[in-house]
């Protein structure tokens, strides 16, 4: 297999360089006018590979490697399925990441795409009848709308940045209010970009699940932290505004995303590490280490408080701005999975050792290799945090008609999280 990586910047798409994959390896060659040009413009196509002419490689499988920013371009749950079942090979092969990447990387999270993915979707909706559905009308004719999603955009159920079990289609809104498929308009036409999410499966608590994220991202942002900012749940669908493109003066812009998985070297899905670590990576690529730690932190607060246990490795991601200021993005899947029938359990913990789980914030602080001026700033805004935002997030839940078994839950565990962020002494009175 063999395509372009291609970059979106200044309302065009440039290309980056040549993946290739064979022989169980990925090589992945830099465009010499992309180094020598066009990367001084736009940044790098990630963060942890340097526009150079080095050419990289690595194995598909176990391997700590730069270039798991491309698993950040494989589809999951119903595209991989689709574009598996599409091409007759298998979709559970980890050896095939890549190649379900190049047929379904046309339209992904982000500003990077695959060349070969653009023309296998060109392919498959070639002659199909372009129709759009208004807010209202998404809701009240849910079927007709999916089955116009299924053609258009029938790989987005699982696109890069939205993986996971459940469906979820990404969409595109024009100046009529109309909404698409998002590769099915184009970008002149576009004046907002949307993600509908459907539940994991069609039991009641699975529509709980997600009602409750609905719940919950509104909640994280009555915290003071960033969340999606246009959030509707209705008729057993959630309808969620994206934070990975922005339309300003008549353009779309995207913004780069990379998960914790890609700037950790990790090619796996649903894969956990220490929290220590993360933290210090998100340390070392923030351009505000102190603001992007303190985030970090009081999001896995959070998370514990509301029973988000499902915290691997792609469910947090940083982007780069336009002005080349990297941060964390918005806060996305935020849902009560501890009551997920799978059994969700937390993949990353704050790991001491072979077996010890600590919940000390001193210790945390103490093991975090960090200058002390961020875990100083870091300590002192978590403190805030627990002892200024937690104690109303209840009444969040509440006034937003959350269930009484869920508040009763996040009740306990926000006085835990509370009292444990109080106890602390070192770091948080620096």
């Amino acid at each position: 297999m063999e395509s372009y990586l291609e970059l979106h910047a200044n309302g065009i798409w440039h290309r980056a360089g040549t993946v290739t994959v064979r022989d169980r390896l990925v090589f992945f060659d830099h465009d010499p006018l992309f180094v020598f040009e066009t990367a001084a413009n736009t940044g790098p196509v990630s963060i942890c590979v340097e526009p150079d002419a080095q050419l990289r490689r690595s194995n598909l499988i176990g391997e700590i490697t730069p270039l798991a920013f491309l698993w950040d371009l494989v589809p999951q749950g119903e595209g991989r399925k689709y574009v598996a079942e599409a091409l007759a090979i298998s979709p559970a092969d980890p050896l095939n990441d890549l190649i379900l990447a190049a047929h379904g990387a046309y339209a992904p999270i982000g500003r990077l795409r695959l060349s070969k993915a653009v023309r296998f979707y060109e392919e498959q909706t070639e002659g199909a009848v372009v129709a759009g559905f208004d807010r209202d009308n998404i809701f009240a004719q849910p079927e007709a709308f999916r089955e116009q999603l299924a053609l258009y955009n029938m790989l987005t159920a699982g696109t890069p940045g939205v993986q996971g079990v459940a469906p979820k289609f990404l969409l595109s809104r024009d100046e009529d209010g109309l909404y698409y498929a998002d590769a099915a308009l184009s970008d002149e036409r576009a004046v907002s970009h949307w993600m509908l999410k459907y539940p994991r499966g069609r039991s009641a608590l699975d529509l709980s699940i997600l009602r409750h994220e609905a719940i919950y991202l509104q909640a994280a942002a009555a915290c003071g932290l960033r969340t999606i900012v246009d959030v509707e749940f209705r008729e057993g669908m959630l309808l969620l505004s994206r934070f990975d493109r922005q339309v300003r003066e008549g353009k779309v812009v995207r913004l780069h995303q990379e998960t914790l998985s890609a700037l950790c070297g990790q090619t796996g899905f649903g894969t956990g590490a220490s929290l220590f670590e993360l933290t210090q990576r998100l340390a070392q690529v923030a351009t505000d280490p102190a603001v992007t730690v303190t985030d970090f932190l009081c999001r896995d607060v959070l998370n514990q408080v509301l029973g988000n246990t499902d915290n691997h490795l792609r469910n947090t991601s940083v982007q780069r701005l336009e002005d080349g200021t990297i941060q964390l993005t918005p806060i996305y899947d935020l849902s009560p999975m501890y009551r997920d029938p799978e059994i969700v359990v937390r993949s990353s913990n704050w790991k001491i050792g072979a077996n010890t789980v600590t919940a000390d914030w001193d210790v945390i602080f103490g093991q975090l290799d960090l200058p002390e001026a961020v875990k100083g700033i870091a300590a002192r805004e978590l403190r805030r945090f627990g002892e200024e935002q937690l104690p109303g997030v209840i009444d969040h839940l509440m006034s937003m008609d959350a269930d009484s078994e869920i508040v009763e839950r996040c009740r306990r565990h926000a006085e835990q999280q509370i009292s444990q962020i109080q106890r602390m002494t070192g770091h948080a009175n620096s």
